[in-house]
């Protein structure tokens, strides 16, 4: 099991920047520890959309965000981070950590393929 915390919403103008921190109980990395970690976002009146995911030796973005986000893990701190650059007004939602024990993500996009959760942090863009 994993436990996920979140960080770093927040309210920005339209082509600001922000770095959302997603907290983890444990080591995600390692033989036998690995977790393919995710972020998503759900919008008011709109189903939960998967933004980006790392795993052991990859990083995968949603069309949306590509060349605007940027994932990355920091395994020292059992960190996982998602830097926003660009922030358009249709990226305000709240923001989902999620993991899947596992080295490879096989369904990154699909919130049906994590089982851990974090409570997710607010971000707005006006």
């Amino acid at each position: 099991h994993v436990q996920l915390v979140e960080s770093g919403g927040g309210s920005v103008q339209a082509g600001g920047s922000l770095r959302l921190s997603c907290a983890a109980s444990r080591a995600t990395y390692g033989s036998g520890r690995w977790y393919c970690m995710g972020w998503f976002r759900q919008a008011p009146g709109k189903e939960r959309e998967g933004v980006a995911a790392i795993d052991s030796d990859t990083t995968r973005y949603a069309d949306s965000v590509k060349g605007r986000f940027t994932i990355s893990k920091d395994n020292a701190k059992n960190t996982l981070y998602l830097q926003m650059n660009s922030l358009k007004p249709e990226d305000s939602a709240m923001y989902y950590c999620a993991a899947e024990a596992g080295a490879y993500c096989s369904r990154f996009d699909s919130d049906s393929a994590y089982t851990y959760w974090g409570q997710g942090t607010q971000v707005t863009v006006s």
